[in-house]
């Protein structure tokens, strides 16, 4: 057995204070664990009550540890404890302060998951799958996905799915329906929408295009591809090479027939 002979408190840390046993340092804890285990000059100490002391000032670290880590912004128990993990503390100390997180209301991984689910709707309009993702990449269990996913309601789904088509469309303006339409079902696809709702947004979507739109696009589109191949090709294999190359990409035949027209007369002046 030890005597505790003096304990002073820590210049650097003053919530930590060291322990002197028969005059020699022995150890240090927080305020707390100097509370919990009533440690104070003249207190007599077993190996088994060192062992003890330092068991519940390792989880005392952790715990402290993991409020900095927490204090920056919300986080799922998987982070936490793989931050703990890295700065070296046991499976047992980090179950520990862990537990005592989660009883203290300063993690919780439902809460963390609402509001993960709402960031990703806010800022990035991300469907339901793509959330689903970054909760996995989080650690968060199966029951939880499921449970917070249920909070995203077909309806949300389709007013972020709609602003994210409108998005695409006013930013391919001078590109056909058919490549538009391609265009919201690719970042449809990306953000995590399902096929039901990509279907529901490509029918409600109003792409008809005027007179004028069509040439202008043409005129785009068409000068690019004819130049691509009127070095390879000529007559009718030009013709059918530019048809099926802009047909491909949603022009009406008959405005590739007066582009090709067009293009011929010009080539022959």
């Amino acid at each position: 057995m030890q005597v505790i002979t003096k304990i002073t408190r820590q210049k650097n840390n003053p919530e930590r204070y060291n322990i002197y046993l028969d005059e020699k340092y022995s150890f240090a804890v927080d305020e707390s664990t100097l509370i919990k285990f009533g440690l104070t000059k003249g207190k007599i100490l077993e190996p088994f009550d060192i062992d003890e002391i330092n068991y519940e000032d390792e989880i005392s670290k952790a715990f402290n540890r993991s409020l900095q880590f927490l204090s920056f912004q919300m986080r799922s128990e998987y982070e936490v404890k793989k931050k703990l993990l890295d700065a070296g503390f046991g499976e047992a100390v980090i179950l520990e302060a862990i537990r005592k997180l989660e009883k203290l209301g300063f993690l919780n991984d439902e809460t963390y998951s609402k509001a993960l689910l709402e960031t990703k709707k806010k800022t990035a309009k991300k469907g339901p799958r793509a959330i689903k993702q970054d909760l996995i990449k989080k650690g968060i269990d199966k029951d939880t996905q499921q449970k917070v996913l249920e909070t995203f309601t077909y309806d949300d789904q389709l007013k972020l799915a709609m602003e994210l088509a409108e998005k695409t469309v006013r930013a391919h303006s001078k590109k056909t329906p058919v490549q538009i339409k391609q265009k919201i079902q690719d970042v449809l696809t990306r953000k995590g929408y399902s096929f039901t709702v990509l279907n529901e947004i490509l029918d409600q979507m109003q792409l008809e295009r005027e007179d004028d739109d069509w040439q202008e696009m043409i005129e785009l589109q068409g000068e690019k591809i004819w130049r691509k191949y009127a070095s390879k090709f000529s007559g009718n294999d030009l013709r059918m090479k530019i048809k099926q190359a802009l047909y491909q990409k949603g022009f009406p035949i008959e405005v590739i027939e007066r582009f090709i027209e067009q293009k011929e007369i010009e080539d022959n002046e």
